[in-house]
């Protein structure tokens, strides 16, 4: 069925930061471009029904971003230094621990 000015679509909107009904008001090769919020009367958008993320979530990505970037630069870096053999050897003879308390 083909959308024609005045319809009625689901979208997000962002004054009632949830989904609702909205009334279509321009048009874009046969996809609604511009809508009005039924609840609110907010004009805004069409958003196919997509919940922008939050400035919130947006920040988060952005750390998380900047944080995956220097992690290559660490592991090059590491990766360029010889790696030192480990002593397994224990530090203390197993004899000369001594324990404190019970006597045997």
């Amino acid at each position: 069925m083909a959308l024609r000015l005045g319809d009625d679509v689901d979208d997000y909107c962002v004054k009632c930061k949830r989904v609702t009904n909205h009334s279509i008001l321009s048009m874009v090769e046969s996809e609604p471009a511009k809508v009005r919020c039924r609840t609110c009367y907010a004009e805004q958008h069409y958003r196919k029904c997509e919940i922008p993320p939050s400035k919130k979530d947006l920040k988060k990505a952005a750390l998380f971003a900047q944080v995956l970037n220097a992690i290559p630069a660490a592991a090059e870096a590491a990766a360029a230094e010889p790696v030192a053999e480990l002593d397994l050897a224990p530090a203390v003879e197993p004899a000369a621990v001594k324990t404190k308390g019970k006597k045997a």
